[in-house]
């Protein structure tokens, strides 16, 4: 998804276009893995140096909410990383260092049919893997 369609998004649902919302956005476009809520903050206060973490979050919790951005959950820490959303995909994360490495196919697309046999109308799910990368497991070479 492209910074373009996240504001028309944005805008199609009544909310205001900020300088600050748009830093937020270009921020997450940045990094090569997705970044956490506070790496955010660093990014944006270099040009807005009084954007508070509050605002950070709520700018996050908005684009997860209209569907632009995913949250991934760390199980092992408070911290969760927040991606662009490009295409539906899940996610391996390592229980020692954070990192969330991409799996490019849905692991349950085709369990989907099973899952509406059971009476539910299903709207979206989240699938992550946790362990640990080589480079914690000792095994970086």
């Amino acid at each position: 998804m492209k910074e373009a369609e996240i504001l028309q998004q944005i805008k199609a649902r009544g909310f205001k276009i900020t300088p600050q919302r748009r830093a937020i956005i270009a921020a997450l476009l940045v990094p090569d893995k997705p970044p956490t809520a506070k790496d955010v903050l660093e990014i944006v206060r270099n040009k807005y140096p009084d954007v508070g973490l509050d605002t950070v979050y709520r700018n996050l919790n908005l684009l997860a909410d209209i569907g632009c951005v995913i949250q991934i959950n760390l199980k092992n820490s408070e911290k969760s990383r927040f991606e662009i959303l490009k295409n539906h995909h899940h996610h391996l994360i390592c229980l020692g260092c954070g990192e969330a490495v991409c799996l490019e196919k849905c692991m349950l697309e085709k369990h989907t049919g099973v899952l509406k046999d059971k009476g539910y109308q299903i709207v979206g799910h989240a699938f992550e893997i946790y362990g640990y990368c080589p480079s914690c497991r000792g095994e970086a070479g």
